[in-house]
C-alpha cells in the first residue's frame, strides 16, 4: 500500500514513522533542499507539557498531549522527563493564582523547594508550579532521530522534491502535512509567528523548562545542553517569518535577564522565527479530501500533538477510521467527542 507524505516537519515525519511501522510504503517529499529549512517545527521550544497548556487551550490538547509523552521516549532517547517549572516575579504573583487555577497535575513548590530542584534559582522566587509529568526535548536533534528511523525503516526522504500529479494519482492515500502552504485548499487556516532566541550561557545550569509569568508577555526559557538554552514567547497574528521585531527581542532578552542576572552575559547564537498555521479554534484538524488526508492546525503544539495525530492519521489511513475529536467540522462536536 503507496503512501506519499508531503512535508518532512514534525508532522510529517511523525505520520511517516505510524505509516511505516504498520506495514504501508512510504515516501517523504520535502520542498527545502535540507531537512528543517522551511519547517516550523525548526524553530519549536520542544516542551511536551499538556498540563501546562491547559492554561489556556481545549482539554483535547492535554489529552493527546500526554498520549505523545510515552512515544516520545519510545522514539527518542533524548527525550527528557524532568517536568516543567513555572514561577512569576513578586508583582506578577497574580498570574502564578490563576496559572494554578485553569491548569492541573501540579505540585505547589516554596522558596526552599525551588531552590532544591533548580539550585540555580534559589532565592529569587518565593513561590512556583511544578508539573512533575511534563517533559522537553531538543528538537532539531529529534527531527533527525526520526529521519534516522525512517531510513532504517527504508522509507525516503526526498529533500528539495515536490511529487508529480501522476505520483500523487497513483497513491493510495497522500498525508499533506505543509502547515500554512496548505491554506489555499483550507482557507481557515491563519499564521501564528513565534520568535525565539538561542543562547549560549556556561555559567549558568538548569534542569527543566522554566516558564515564567507576566500579564503581558509570558516567556520560557528551554535548556538544550551544552549550556544553550532557547528563550521564546511571541504568539503574534501574522504570516511574516521573515524577521523578529526589535521590541520582541528587548522583551525576550530582558526576561531571560530577570530570570536570572546571569543571562546578561549570554552571547545570541540565533534569532529565528516561524508560523505556525492554526484554524480558529487553536484545535488540530485531520480533514479529507479525496484520497488526501491534510494533517494541519497543530497550532504552537507540534512537538507535544504530532505523535498523536500521526497515530490517528495512520488509523484513517490504513483502516478507515474516524476520530471525531480531530474529523469532525463542527467545532462543537469535537468537543463533546
Amino acid at each position: 500500500m503507496g503512501c506519499i507524505v508531503i512535508g518532512a516537519g514534525i508532522a510529517g515525519l511523525t505520520c511517516a514513522l505510524e505509516l511505516a511501522a504498520r506495514g504501508a510504503a512510504v515516501e517523504v517529499y520535502e520542498r527545502s533542499p535540507r531537512l528543517g529549512a522551511q519547517a516550523c517545527s525548526w524553530f519549536a521550544g520542544g516542551m511536551l507539557a499538556p498540563w501546562c497548556e491547559r492554561e489556556n487551550s481545549e482539554p483535547l490538547i492535554a489529552q493527546l498531549g500526554a498520549e505523545s509523552i510515552p512515544w516520545w521516549q519510545a522514539h527518542f532517547a533524548g527525550t527528557v522527563l524532568r517536568g516543567t517549572l513555572v514561577v512569576a516575579h513578586p508583582r506578577d504573583t497574580a498570574e502564578l493564582a490563576q496559572f494554578a487555577r485553569r491548569t492541573e497535575q501540579f505540585a505547589t513548590l516554596s522558596g526552599e523547594a525551588i531552590g532544591a530542584l533548580e539550585p540555580e534559582l534559589a532565592g529569587r522566587f518565593e513561590r512556583a508550579l511544578y508539573f512533575a509529568g511534563e517533559a522537553h526535548l531538543d528538537p532539531r536533534a529529534a527531527l533527525a532521530a526520526l529521519a534516522e528511523r525512517l531510513a532504517a525503516l527504508e522509507v525516503p526522504i526526498r529533500l528539495g522534491r515536490t511529487p508529480g500529479a501522476a505520483q500523487l494519482a497513483r497513491a493510495h492515500a497522500v498525508l499533506d502535512c505543509t502547515g500554512m502552504a496548505a491554506a489555499p485548499v483550507l482557507p481557515e487556516l491563519r499564521g501564528v509567528k513565534g520568535e525565539m532566541l538561542l543562547l549560549h550561557l556556561p555559567e549558568l545550569a538548569l534542569q527543566r523548562p522554566v516558564r515564567v509569568l507576566h500579564p503581558r508577555l509570558p516567556v520560557y526559557v528551554v535548556p538544550r545542553g551544552g549550556h544553550t538554552f532557547m528563550v521564546g514567547a511571541t504568539l503574534l497574528e501574522s504570516d511574516d517569518s521573515e524577521r523578529i521585531s526589535a521590541r520582541s527581542m528587548l522583551e525576550l532578552l530582558s526576561a531571560a535577564y530577570a530570570l536570572h542576572p546571569a543571562f546578561g552575559e549570554a552571547h545570541i547564537l540565533e534569532i529565528g522565527t516561524a508560523v505556525r498555521a492554526a484554524f480558529p479554534d487553536n484545535l488540530p484538524r485531520l480533514t479529507v479530501r479525496g484520497n488526501t488526508l491534510f494533517v494541519n492546525g497543530l497550532y504552537r503544539h507540534g512537538f507535544l500533538l504530532g505523535p498523536a495525530l500521526a497515530r490517528r492519521a495512520a488509523a484513517v489511513v490504513l483502516d478507515g477510521a474516524h476520530f471525531p475529536e480531530v474529523m469532525d467540522e463542527d467545532p462543537r462536536q469535537r468537543r463533546l467527542a
